[in-house]
C-alpha cells in the first residue's frame, strides 16, 4: 500500500500538494509546525494510489512517496 511522509522541518505550507492530490488526501493542518507554518498532513492512507503528484508539486521537497 502506498503512503507519503511529510517532513515537517521542510514544509512551508504553500498548499500546492493539496491541490495536486487527485483524491484530496493532503490538507493543511490547523496546527503550525516548528517553523510556524501550517504544515501539510496526510489522511486516509488506504486511499492513496501512490501517484506522486503531491511530491512532484512540492517546491521544498518535503514529501516522499513510498510504494510497498
Amino acid at each position: 500500500m502506498p503512503y507519503i511522509v511529510i517532513d515537517d522541518t521542510r514544509c512551508k505550507g504553500c498548499g500546492l500538494c493539496t491541490t495536486a492530490c487527485p483524491k484530496k488526501l493532503v490538507a493543511l493542518s490547523d496546527t503550525p509546525n516548528s517553523l510556524g507554518f501550517a504544515m501539510a498532513v496526510f489522511s486516509a492512507p488506504e486511499n492513496c494510489t501512490g501517484c506522486t503528484l503531491c511530491a512532484e508539486m512540492c517546491p521544498d521537497v518535503a514529501i516522499t512517496v513510498f510504494k510497498e
